[in-house]
């Protein structure tokens, strides 16, 4: 059961940046970014290929900066070209796969055998069997503060308010487009940190890695705001990561002891963001159906 526990830690906090990417994206710019999955994937190609030649915290830096990149393309599809948001994710998704394909050499996959990774250089320096732990926890502590800093900044908050109300912001002398450019970069340069970090704990990346992290992302986030809630920008975003060290727990616990079939969690993971989406509606609408009666 330890075991379990300790995996689930681990794992939940290097994939804590897709749920936190998607707050800023899904929650705070009220855009649905399909990006996610190419961004994971080129995080990990970009890392992987860097840590081969011998420079693996390079990688990592390079893996978020590629991140960033497929994040402003999406952008521009949308305030530039007029795409749709969600035609411009697919559309950059898309792309992404031909381009992680050509990173990792168009190759399906890349390892890493006995080259060097940010994890066997820093275990050198951190003490204890839970060295791994440790570095996902001050990468999302950093990750946090950041965040919680930059969304209380006059830009952060023009950022917010784009989210909230884009003709209003047009009038106060703030260029959406600019905010919207800035907030998918932010974000999918957070989804290839999670998946510059996946990669070289396993040490390799794969082409498919990425498929269906969009919805485990969302439920990440959802599951998070349902147990914690959405009364303040901190609980925000301490809800993201919650919601992933509790999804990564119960998908661990499913796998142990195979209450639910492992080819159907794909199937129970859409389950549970519909469920979590539709509910509240739900319960809303039902409200005002209440109020319309008295």
């Amino acid at each position: 059961m330890l075991y379990i526990l300790e995996t689930a830690l681990r794992l939940g906090l290097f994939y804590a940046p897709i749920p936190l990417a998607l707050f800023l994206s899904y929650r705070i710019l009220n855009i649905a970014d399909l990006t996610t999955d190419g961004s994971f994937v080129l995080g990990m190609a970009v890392s992987v290929s860097i840590a081969a030649l011998g420079h693996p915290f390079l990688g990592m830096l390079l893996g978020m900066a590629a991140g960033a990149l497929a994040g402003s393309v999406t952008a521009l599809l949308q305030t530039r070209g007029g795409v749709p948001s969600i035609l411009a994710g697919i559309i950059t998704n898309t792309g992404l796969y031909t381009v992680n394909l050509a990173v990792m050499g168009f190759s399906s996959n890349k390892s890493l055998l006995k080259q060097e990774t940010v994890f066997s250089l820093l275990k050198k320096l951190i003490p204890g069997e839970h060295y791994e732990i440790l570095i996902g926890l001050f990468l999302i502590a950093l990750l946090c503060l950041f965040l919680r800093f930059f969304l209380s900044t006059r830009l952060g908050l023009s950022l917010r308010a784009t989210g909230d109300n884009i003709a209003m912001i047009r009038s106060s002398s703030v260029d959406p487009d600019r905010m919207i450019l800035i907030g998918l970069c932010i974000s999918n340069s957070f989804t290839a940190l999670a998946g510059a970090l996946v990669a070289q704990m396993q040490r390799s990346a794969d082409i498919n890695a990425g498929s269906g992290i969009v919805t485990v992302g969302l439920a990440c986030l959802i599951i998070g705001e349902t147990l914690l809630g959405k009364r303040s920008l901190t609980r925000n975003i301490l809800a993201a990561v919650t919601g992933s060290l509790f999804y990564r727990l119960l998908y661990a616990l499913i796998l142990k002891t195979r209450v639910v079939p492992v080819e159907c969690l794909r199937l129970l993971t859409a389950v549970i963001v519909a469920a979590a989406i539709v509910i509240p509606y739900l319960q809303e609408q039902a409200a005002v159906r209440r109020r319309r009666e008295c």
